[in-house]
């Protein structure tokens, strides 16, 4: 029974991964750490191994996701070589500030954070797109009235925010593609569609990266990742499929909704500790 919920977990994890462009940490961080408290079985799992566990998943679930993404062409390769930068040296400060973190407040601050980022999406119309200056990066893309709309970003920035992006990605093994993808949306008018596809792109070098540093500190659960791996990466593709036939907006909302019901959980799960 377990291996099965722990399958089914994993193609859940790719499956809206892929779709919203988060990687899948954000399905399989919570999900460990609730399992925790309701099967022995999963008695033994720390905010340390759920992380380290969640982001070895990642390598697969953003491998899977970019090769699907590659075939529609909705990657910018640029961008996501540019924010890898930022993120890498990020990735490894967040493993860092992890490895001695409680269970509680690692759960309160992840719901936290994924509620203020569903609001920062709320808002998203009213914000506009940093202005590109001097020799910023360049993009263009037909929206859907036909249009062409430029987009773009200062490698600086960037960067900075990328190092933001990494660093969560280490501490929560979210991936980053919640902060991300939000991020190059609001502050650099990427498309929704590419903002995924480029996200999932950023969550495999991320994942690559941090798991590493997880793996040699003793934070993965290698039978866990055995049974997860699989389900995630055909789910991965199949969230992938369906993330092109959703519109912009409604590929947003879905979004919004499912960190605001995840945060509130999480956060619920580290006062009570239930």
């Amino acid at each position: 029974m377990v291996w099965v919920l722990l399958i089914l977990t994993g193609l859940l994890a790719g499956m809206l991964g892929s779709l919203m462009g988060l990687g899948g940490g954000i399905i399989v961080v919570p999900a460990l750490m609730v399992f925790s408290g309701f099967h022995d079985f999963f008695s033994h799992i720390t905010p340390q191994t759920a992380v380290g566990t969640s982001l070895l998943i990642m390598i697969f679930t953003g491998l899977s996701s970019t090769l699907a993404y590659m075939k529609k062409k909705t990657v910018d390769y640029v961008a996501g070589g540019i924010f890898i930068m930022g993120s890498g040296p990020g990735a490894l400060f967040g493993v860092w500030l992890n490895k001695d973190m409680e269970t509680a407040p690692f759960l309160i601050l992840f719901g936290i954070f994924m509620i203020i980022i569903s609001f920062i999406l709320l808002i998203r119309n009213k914000l506009k797109p940093l202005k590109i200056k001097g020799k910023g990066i360049r993009r263009t893309y037909i929206n859907a009235a036909g249009q062409e709309v430029e987009y773009g970003f200062q490698p600086v920035i960037g960067i900075a925010i990328a190092f933001v992006v990494g660093m969560c990605s280490g501490l929560f093994g979210i991936g980053g593609g919640s902060l991300m993808v939000p991020a190059m949306i609001l502050l650099f008018g990427f498309p929704p569609h590419m903002a995924v596809a480029t996200s999932m792109f950023l969550v495999l070098l991320s994942a690559l990266i941090s798991s590493v540093s997880h793996i040699v500190l003793g934070n993965v659960e290698w039978l866990f990742a055995l049974a997860l791996i699989p389900g995630a990466w055909i789910g991965a593709q199949i969230g992938a499929n369906i993330n092109q036939r959703l519109k912009s907006d409604t590929l947003v909302t879905i979004l919004r909704v499912f960190l605001i019901i995840i945060g509130i959980r999480l956060m619920w799960q580290g006062i009570t500790g239930m």
